[in-house]
């Protein structure tokens, strides 16, 4: 993907506001892993441009799903079908590309993806991370609510955290064919999530599949060291990570980023979860 692409969905829905008392150790569900924080080499120093400066980022611990937000996931949260979904986006002409309950859900702009966390948090007891209306979305990182990865927890986790960040430029492997469905192998659609081979922390096609979005506004990298980086103060494009289905084999790389707005939602744009 070389071209961005233009905003095609102009969303009504409000995010309200929800106090819930929970207990803080709420435990973590099934298709989690707990990523240990740490320190490490954020971007690429032979990747693309926006890749650089590669610095060093040091990221707090986190919970992050195995594998991208399944269409029977969404459903039961959403309660949409992907077609549906497709159609409420404004593009009932194009295809579907991989349909069944462990494909990943696709069709999915920044806003519905902010949504469905809040209403999985809601659904299971927790307390939503996301405050305000689309356009003006506030996230409180305290909570113990599902919400978008940050681009550095989505780069780190991608990398297999401290001990192999510096050891593969897929999410897992140096062979794209091990564990990504790209345009050289997956013949125009998704794929069920978990069938290409986890990397070293257990997680599931951060390469290929589906891009996902992540919480930040997309703007240059910053240099020197940071903690917790969450991208720009504003901008007009998110974050998005991990290439898809149809893109070649240097935009699944682990270090590789770009920007959608997130109005948009075609049928190659999913996400998956993180929790504190």
């Amino acid at each position: 993907m070389k071209t961005k692409k233009p905003a095609s969905i102009i969303l009504a829905a409000t995010l309200f506001a929800v106090a819930l008392t929970v207990a803080v150790d709420s435990p973590i569900p099934d298709n989690f892993v707990r990523v240990e924080g740490g320190t490490f080499q954020m971007g690429s120093n032979s990747g693309e441009s926006d890749e650089k400066p590669v610095h060093m980022v040091t990221v707090k611990s986190f919970s992050i799903s195995k594998y991208e937000v399944t269409q029977k996931e969404w459903y039961e949260v959403m309660g949409t079908t992907v077609r549906q979904q497709r159609d409420m986006a404004d593009k009932s002409s194009w295809h579907i590309r991989g349909e069944g309950d462990n494909y990943p859900m696709y069709y999915v702009n920044w806003y519905k993806a902010v949504e469905y966390c809040n209403k999985r948090s809601l659904k299971e007891g927790l307390t939503p991370a996301y405050r305000g209306s689309t356009g003006n979305i506030t996230c409180d990182w305290n909570t113990n609510g599902y919400r978008l990865p940050t681009e550095a927890e989505w780069e780190f986790a991608a990398k297999g955290g401290t001990k192999d960040y510096l050891k593969t430029d897929y999410s897992g492997s140096n062979s794209v064919e091990a564990v990504a469905w790209y345009d050289g192998n997956s013949k125009g659609s998704t794929h069920p999530v978990g069938t290409k081979a986890a990397n070293s922390l257990g997680i599931h096609d951060m390469s290929g599949n589906v891009w996902e979005w992540c919480w930040d506004w997309y703007g240059a990298y910053a240099s020197g060291s940071q903690t917790d980086p969450r991208g720009a103060i504003s901008g007009d494009d998110r974050v998005i990570r991990g290439g898809s289905w149809g893109d070649m084999a240097e935009d699944v790389r682990s270090a590789y980023r770009y920007f959608i707005d997130p109005y948009d939602g075609d049928f190659n744009f999913g996400f998956r979860l993180v929790r504190n």
